[in-house]
């Protein structure tokens, strides 16, 4: 499959014109992808997939992405209508990331269930399996779960679309493993960091022992950084963590991120974890990306 790359729009309300002119910016560009926090208790936030169906309105080719949706405050029969609907009004374009909930008694103030952590993966990994059962045509189907009870209700015609998840402890990261079809690493951590390495494995055994090809599960990394114009002397900081550089040091890194770490997709934020301002989003867009994509195609073959 073809490496993605996106990048992380702006959901605040007081941003609306900006984020949809970085959208269609980045669609007349050839970015696959944008995506968009999902944090409902935020009311400064617009709504995720309110926002995403109207961009996906005004483009024509970029999909969109909650990253990630926030599952409790969406439940899982509903969700599955909203994100077939889109794929069926939109030609396919969209990624349906998803998260257990971080901040659970936020999620609770909003009148979503009250649920530990441990109960909050269980939910997600059933919500996974529920969505997809919903999705794709047949007949009417009956599921009697411990979080979710749906009776006689028939599937969307629309198949489900790729499932990504936000996991990061030991029990969402082999639900992910059994069930999802990518992973999007938390805390902006890179194939380079402790969280990757520790992480991955658990993915990975999961996927074997559900009969499940581990490479299946892609691998896409939120990545923050700033591009310049000239080289810099060192690309990462102390710690190890990604700074940046000028395009030919992005393209050295995500070339071997791509070829020796299987890396499926990179979502470029800014330094600071914000959307990328419209003249790094056009250097990663019409430069960064196209490069990559033509090293990596005549590397493959």
């Amino acid at each position: 499959m073809d490496v993605i790359f996106g990048f992380g729009a702006p959901n605040e309300a007081e941003a609306s014109p900006s984020l949809l002119s970085l959208v269609q910016q980045a669609d007349r560009d050839g970015l696959d992808l944008f995506s968009l926090s999902d944090h409902p208790y935020l009311g400064a936030h617009l709504d995720a997939y309110s926002a995403i169906g109207f961009l996906l309105g005004r483009t024509s080719h970029i999909a969109g992405l909650a990253n990630v949706t926030n599952l409790p405050t969406r439940p899982a029969p509903m969700l599955a209508r909203a994100v077939t609907s889109l794929s069926a009004l939109s030609g396919g374009r969209i990624v349906l990331g998803m998260g257990a909930g971080g901040r659970l008694n936020r999620i609770a103030d909003m009148g979503a269930p009250s649920l530990s952590p441990g109960d909050a993966v269980d939910a997600f990994e059933e919500a996974i399996v529920l969505v997809r059962k919903l999705s794709g045509g047949g007949p009417a189907i009956t599921h009697e779960g411990r979080h979710y009870r749906v009776h006689n209700i028939e599937p969307a015609a629309v198949p489900a679309p790729q499932i990504w998840t936000g996991s990061n402890g030991p029990k969402s990261l082999a639900a992910t493993g059994r069930v999802a079809d990518g992973w999007i690493p938390g805390h902006a951590a890179d194939w380079l960091s402790p969280r990757y390495r520790e992480s991955r494995p658990i993915i990975d055994e999961a996927a074997a022992s559900a009969g499940r090809d581990p490479s299946a599960i892609r691998t896409i990394f939120n990545f923050p950084g700033r591009i310049t114009e000239r080289d810099l002397p060192a690309t990462r900081d102390d710690t190890g963590r990604w700074i940046g550089g000028s395009p030919a040091q992005w393209i050295d890194e995500l070339t071997t991120a791509i070829l020796t770490h299987n890396a499926a997709g990179f979502i470029l934020f800014s330094p600071q974890g914000g959307p990328p301002d419209p003249t790094t989003l056009a250097h990663w867009s019409q430069h960064i990306a196209p490069a990559l994509r033509e090293t990596i195609t005549k590397e493959r073959g």
